[in-house]
């Protein structure tokens, strides 16, 4: 795990802000990659300075920073969708989110961030949901909400749909995997929507970004990491939610999930996880109950460095490690990329942008269906 100092200094000014959104926004710096560069040189201005010698050092030739004007333009266009900026460290900034080691430096947000200070409630589940499937996340959502609690979801169709819509009168966060002003699916945009007047729109990407499938985990992360717990309501043994469900045991919290029929598939991501030990949900007494019993895991705030951290170009170096592990497992025959993910045994937030990376400098492809190869 990195370290940085405590407490964590937000920008203080808007030429602060600009150059935060500039070196998130630069090739090859992730979320850890930026809290180290901002960690050995103070401020995020002298870490974009420092950019293209750190780059040099690890081998990465004619290197350069996100440009002003992208990130100037990027502002003007959460202005115009009336998005707002919130900075980790800052007020507004949701701080079950701010005290996990890898949050988002920035989150675009479209509604109102007062949701984002109430305790939250992440419920998930399948796109293709059985009627039942979308009968309980509607009576969970409902009840979590009576209960004072904030319904964070994916705004994906099924099962977050169903959670979203039951939770509008009470208060709902929408985490989407494209830019906030990016609605997917279609068919939600009247739902987006309303989220927007009545709860909150929320994301880690570019404005207008048009989400791909390996957005998603880490998507998936930010929704765990807002919620005192994750219910999953329906899931088959490979999906996202399971994705999801084993973020939120790294975050440290509680997870749960709605039982089905050994022989429906949409059920056997559930069942797995409460053979393994998920609490077992059968309507929302079950939920509150956990939360009384298991209360909030302690912040995992990083400690005060006491040694040196990894130099970044020594990031980028095992960042080229990750790559050559992720190669040495394709070829030309098309793999699923949560069994790259599984092989791998590394979080699928620190999976995803480096496939992003290998697939933008043409490395691996990307087929229909989540599956990936090597180029030839």
């Amino acid at each position: 795990m990195f370290s940085y100092p405590t407490p964590f200094t937000p920008p203080t000014t808007e030429d602060d802000r600009l150059s935060w959104l500039r070196l998130i926004r630069s090739r090859r710096v992730g979320v850890a990659t930026f809290y180290r560069l901002i960690e050995e040189h103070g401020t995020a201005r002298a870490a974009i300075l420092a950019l293209p010698e750190i780059a040099r050092a690890a081998g990465v030739q004619a290197y350069e920073p996100c440009p002003e004007g992208v990130a100037l333009a990027e502002l003007k266009a959460g202005q115009a969708a009336g998005a707002r900026l919130l900075c980790r460290g800052e007020p507004a900034y949701p701080q079950a989110l701010a005290d996990l080691p890898d949050a988002p430096p920035v989150l675009w947000a479209m509604g109102d961030p007062a949701h984002l200070a109430r305790p939250m409630v992440a419920l998930v589940g399948a796109r293709s949901a059985s009627s039942l499937g979308t009968r309980m996340a509607r009576k969970l959502a409902e009840g979590l909400g009576a209960a004072g609690f904030t319904v964070v979801s994916g705004l994906a169709r099924g099962v977050d749909a169903a959670a979203h819509t039951a939770a509008l009168p009470t208060g709902t966060v929408a985490v989407m995997a494209g830019g906030v002003d990016a609605i997917y699916p279609a068919e939600n945009t009247a739902l987006a929507g309303e989220i927007t007047e009545k709860g909150l729109r929320l994301s880690e990407q570019p404005m207008g970004l048009a989400p791909l499938a390996r957005h998603f985990p880490l998507r998936n992360r930010i929704i765990s990491g807002l919620a005192r717990a994750v219910v999953v309501v329906e899931a088959a043994a490979r999906s996202g939610s399971l994705i999801t469900a084993r973020t939120a045991l790294d975050q440290g919290r509680d997870v749960l999930a709605v039982p089905g029929h050994p022989f429906d598939g949409r059920a056997s991501g559930c069942n797995m996880l409460i053979r393994d030990g998920a609490t077992l949900v059968r309507g929302v007494d079950d939920v509150l109950a956990a939360l009384t019993l298991d209360p909030p895991a302690e912040p995992r705030i990083a400690e005060p460095a006491v040694a040196a951290s990894p130099a970044p170009e020594r990031i980028w170096r095992g960042m080229a490690a990750l790559h050559r592990q992720i190669l040495d497992r394709l070829g030309p025959s098309p793999v699923a990329e949560d069994q790259l993910i599984r092989d791998l045994a590394l979080p699928a937030a620190t999976i995803a942008p480096e496939l992003l990376t290998l697939e933008l400098d043409g490395r691996i492809e990307r087929q229909a269906g989540g599956l990936l190869s090597r180029a030839e």
